[in-house]
């Protein structure tokens, strides 16, 4: 599958996943079958996370978690088609991770998936915004939260990407974006 993904940075040297297509439209109707069919291709892969050389795999159930769970079912407008077009980056997401934080395992259904606790990460990604005539105004740029699910065979899983919030800076101009220079927010 071709995807329109790059990594760029930030004039502080924030890393953050720049994806470039709108897959997956609307705000209020997201269809999140498409979404979860679409995320069915990363089965299978191990992407490492460059700060940490940590190795995250993506197991069969990650697809169903990512679109079924009670976030994804509140998520409305922006957040929502924030997390579907996201789908388009998880490697590159994924890659760019970092402060990580432990979290203890609290629910009894975890104990065999996350075995050991899971971790949270943050990572950044922006989306485009378009005109009428199809022209990318800006970028919007957002945070999110990688949940990786330490599991009973000592690998680590990616299980959601939660607590998406769009930031509060200037967008990324689409000038700055093509010329791939550094940016200020």
């Amino acid at each position: 599958m071709i995807r329109n993904v790059s990594i760029i940075k930030d004039i502080n040297g924030n890393k953050i996943v720049l994806i470039n297509d709108i897959r997956f439209k609307g705000r209020q109707n997201i269809n999140w079958d498409e979404v979860e069919q679409y995320l069915k291709q990363y089965v299978g892969e191990f992407i490492e996370i460059i700060e940490s050389k940590e190795i995250i795999y993506i197991g069969n159930d990650f697809p169903d978690e990512y679109t079924n769970l009670n976030y994804t079912a509140k998520l409305k407008g922006t957040l929502a088609k924030a997390k579907a077009n996201a789908a388009q980056g998880i490697p590159e997401l994924i890659e760019i991770a970092e402060n990580k934080r432990f979290q203890k395992n609290l629910a009894k259904k975890h104990d065999k998936n996350a075995k050991y606790g899971s971790y949270r990460y943050d990572s950044r990604f922006a989306i485009p915004i378009f005109n009428e005539n199809n022209d990318i105004l800006r970028y919007n740029i957002f945070h999110a939260e990688l949940v990786i699910r330490h599991s009973e065979n000592g690998k680590l899983y990616l299980y959601d990407i939660i607590n998406i919030k769009k930031k509060r800076v200037p967008h990324l101009s689409h000038k700055a974006v093509r010329l791939k220079t550094h940016f200020s927010f």
